[in-house]
């Protein structure tokens, strides 16, 4: 039987095929004796899900598994966001959260989140442990079902709706007045569990909301629930047809990532986004600290962080050393190409939704359309061009890959390296600004490659060199 094994964002797997009930026992034991070991069974752990396949009853199961043991279970009552679980988790001082989600993942997965009592997603140590005590377990079960004591799990578990709670506090982050000046807006969920968290608090401020996917649907349609380009063609052309849209918002499968279109229907890279959303900050709220990005953002936000004069945290990949760092009140705001973010005073997790309604905030505040602002930001600071590619090793290409991260290349496409970076893959510095990241998977044989440069021929030139290091 295949290990478990935790991500940057938990454990996922195939439904049906280790993604089983007999493994979902053996993780939530796991993260049971997990949190017994830290003295914090007394506290209780929230279990959510999303609009998977068998959502509801996963969690019902791992409430099950939980309340066994002895701790609380709070189970909620409808799928919900990643960041209203983590919401929650402060809100009432939980051990945790274990949350069924595979994200913006195909609709063949599904996976286990665990969020500790800080409100992030799980430290390395953290799901280091809880992988030693599955696997353990995982060698013994063989087909068995774990022991339930029945008697326990009586009076343990407790039904709740996190969404009102949540809602309050993000009216209290962001200024729906100011949004409601634009009128008219489109909102796309993606079939996820954005739906009445994105479109609700602007119904009420009595703007015109085009909703489109927001009902439950396991398949997403027939795509990955992610709020990119290649999957948001409906809602692109939506925005487009209709000259009163202001603004399109979608958010993921768990709505811990965002996807923003302009009025015009341009897709804005998430990257630009989160630079954007630092200048507005720190201009217009006036919010000090650092600014974090994963060591695969776009250095657009280095640029406006110089402009402010204020200090750069770049991180491994994976939102939870963010969110350790808004934990910690150290940042403004924190960021990842991968579309997430969250800002200071706010929950240690990506918020997709947030994040929608800060870049609706800022352009009814700014009066200008995203593409705007963000030209307005490159004539300020300098033009950033980002990209990112996964490449496919045949089996010879991933044996020799290791061997090509050992030795520093002088140059790629005609300019020096100048400093290599490995906090998370092999990231070069090159002497004109412009930069190349190679990042191994860690389950399949792909290289991502990302690159940044000043414009588009300079950036396929360096993407081009990029592929032929590592394919050629």
């Amino acid at each position: 039987m295949r290990r478990i094994a935790f991500g940057t964002s938990g454990w996922r797997g195939i439904l049906c095929e280790d993604f089983v009930f007999e493994n979902i026992r053996i993780v939530t034991r796991a993260i049971a004796d997990h949190v017994i070991a830290e003295g914090a069974r007394d506290k209780g752990i929230i279990v959510g899900y999303d609009t998977r396949f068998m959502g509801e009853r996963f969690a019902r199961e791992a409430a099950r598994v939980l309340t066994s043991t002895g701790i609380k279970a709070y189970i909620c009552r409808r799928d919900v966001p990643t960041p209203v679980i983590a919401h929650e988790i402060l809100r009432r001082g939980c051990a945790g959260a274990i949350n069924f989600t595979a994200s913006h993942n195909p609709p063949e997965y599904n996976g286990i989140k665990f969020s500790p009592a800080w409100g992030g997603p799980a430290l390395p140590e953290t799901t280091r442990d809880i992988e030693r005590r599955a696997n353990e377990m995982l060698g013994e079960s063989c087909g068995r079902e774990l022991p339930i004591n029945q008697e326990v799990h009586e009076g343990l578990l407790e039904e709740i709706d996190p969404q009102d709670a949540y809602l309050a506090e993000l009216a209290e982050k962001v200024d729906f007045a100011t949004i409601a000046r634009l009128g008219s807006v489109a909102v796309n969920p993606l079939f996820g569990t954005g739906r009445g968290y994105l479109e609700g608090p602007l119904m009420l401020q009595n703007m015109k909301v085009k909703v489109i996917n927001a009902h439950r649907d396991p398949y997403f349609g027939g795509f990955p629930p992610e709020p990119n380009e290649k999957y948001m063609a409906d809602f692109i052309d939506i925005v487009k047809g209709d000259p009163s849209i202001k603004l399109g918002l979608a958010t993921d499968g768990d709505a811990d990532r965002f996807g923003i279109v302009d009025k015009d229907g341009s897709f804005i890279e998430p990257n630009y986004i989160i630079a954007l959303l630092l200048d507005y900050l720190v201009r217009s709220r006036k919010m000090s600290g650092g600014v974090a990005r994963s060591v695969a953002t776009s250095h657009l936000i280095d640029a406006v962080a110089a402009k402010h004069g204020i200090e750069v945290f770049e991180t491994p990949v994976g939102f939870k050393y963010i969110g350790e760092l808004i934990s910690k009140d150290k940042i403004i705001i924190g960021g990842e190409e991968s579309a997430g973010l969250s800002i200071k005073g706010h929950v240690p997790e990506k918020d997709g939704i947030l994040a929608c309604f800060l870049v609706a905030e800022m352009v009814a505040r700014e009066g200008m359309p995203v593409r705007k602002l963000l030209e307005r930001l490159y004539d300020q600071v300098g033009r950033y061009v980002t990209k990112r590619e996964n490449l496919t090793l045949s089996p010879d290409l991933e044996e020799a890959f290791p061997g090509k991260m050992v030795a520093t290349p002088e140059t790629f496409a005609g300019s020096k390296v100048k400093e290599m970076i490995t906090i998370d893959g092999n990231k070069f510095l090159l002497e004109d600004g412009s930069w190349l990241l190679f990042r191994k998977s860690g389950t399949e044989p792909v290289v991502r490659l990302y690159g940044e440069a000043a414009t588009e021929e300079r950036l396929e030139a360096l993407m081009e060199a990029g592929r032929e290091f590592i394919l050629g």
